[in-house]
């Protein structure tokens, strides 16, 4: 019997043991007991407990994370994971890149985060959070990977903290020491703020496959992909990603389009792309809480909700991890991404990206 299809077994046989335990424990549940032992027990929900908060530059930090019960560490390179934390008695979700690469053994993931000035949950993360801090978290999600094998050539545009989810592909090269030929562009303002610059290095010296440019944009201003043919001459013939500002991947973007190569090239955003004007506005009515909101057509449900007061679930805030999707009893709402239209009975919708055009009622 091979390690899978014990652990398999273990699995199957402590479920049968939890079945049996609720209906001795009825009212409560043993996760009431078992959270209580270790706070992790939880099949009820995804759990984490900080275990590490490493500082990475001034603004910056590396929180390593130990999920509970129902983990699955098997997180493909480049994707996110949603993050739950307590702050002032109300939970506050985001999304972030795992930096960290999958591993079939070892308990602990992480992710890197940049603290924001507009970012609330970000700064907290960063300069607030405790070691031993329980979280809340959501299962790997998003289609910024890396493909396995990797492809012969490839080219990683980033800037800033763009080099997260880059960073957890890196890292799973070295670690299968299967690093290609690879260049890394990586764009920061200044050195002290360049996150993983040490590490970067290092492992261009351990690998002579990997080529790693550094550019400051303090001293020598914004990149131009004008120079990228000095710069990286072959990068037509590499499988490209780019993780970054917004205007930087909207430079890349028609860069690539005009090459004909959009069939090469993976964007990674970490911000909602308004591509329509938004709605008409009208009433929303949550359901299942009692309240109302009138809006314009400009603000999404999802603000909306909170506006009035509503326990409104949500992650990335840009459409991406689907946290915040909820049950769109009656009317219609537009995407501001590309303008569609939901307007059929019951659908599941994403509050956080669409906007009501007249009535519409939520199942929330």
């Amino acid at each position: 019997m091979t390690t899978d299809m014990r652990a398999a077994d273990r699995k199957v046989t402590w479920e049968r043991l939890r079945k049996s335990a609720d209906k001795l424990t009825t009212p409560l549940l043993p996760d009431d007991y078992l959270t209580l032992l270790n706070p992790l027990w939880s099949s009820r929900e995804l759990r984490g407990r900080v275990e590490e908060v490493i500082p990475e530059t001034d603004d910056a930090a590396t929180l390593v994370i130990r999920p509970g019960w129902g983990w699955r560490y098997q997180h493909r390179p480049g994707q996110y994971v949603g993050i739950g934390v307590q702050v002032d008695g109300k939970f506050h979700w985001r999304s972030y890149s795992v930096s960290s690469p999958p591993k079939r053994s070892g308990r602990n993931l992480a992710i890197t985060v940049r603290a924001m000035p507009e970012g609330f949950l970000s700064t907290h993360l960063v300069n607030g959070l405790e070691p031993g801090t329980i979280v809340r978290l959501a299962t790997p999600n998003g289609d910024f990977v890396l493909p396995d094998p990797p492809p012969a050539k490839s080219l990683f545009l980033v800037g800033g903290s763009g080099i997260t989810p880059v960073m957890s592909m890196l890292r799973t090269l070295d670690r299968r020491d299967t690093m290609s030929d690879v260049v890394l562009h990586y764009a920061s303002t200044t050195p002290e703020r360049m996150i993983f610059r040490d590490e970067l290095r290092e492992l261009h010296a351990k690998h002579p496959s990997l080529t790693v440019h550094e550019w400051f944009s303090d001293d020598q201003g914004i990149f131009s992909l004008a120079d990228l043919d000095d710069a990286i001459p072959d990068w037509r013939e590499r499988e490209t990603w780019a993780c970054g500002p917004a205007p930087m991947l909207d430079a890349v973007e028609e860069h690539w389009a005009r090459a004909d190569l959009e069939d090469a090239l993976h964007i990674e955003r970490f911000s909602l792309q308004v591509g329509t004007d938004g709605g008409e506005g009208g009433t929303i009515t949550f359901q299942n809480s009692g309240r109302e909101a009138e809006v314009d057509g400009a603000t999404t449900v999802l603000e909306a909700g909170e506006k009035a007061g509503v326990g409104m679930p949500y992650g990335c805030r840009v459409g991406i991890c689907h946290t915040c999707t909820v049950t769109k009893i009656s009317g219609t709402v537009k995407d501001l991404r590309n303008g569609d239209e939901y307007d059929q009975p019951n659908e599941q919708v994403q509050t956080c990206v669409t906007v009501p055009v007249g009535a519409c009622t939520l199942g929330i």
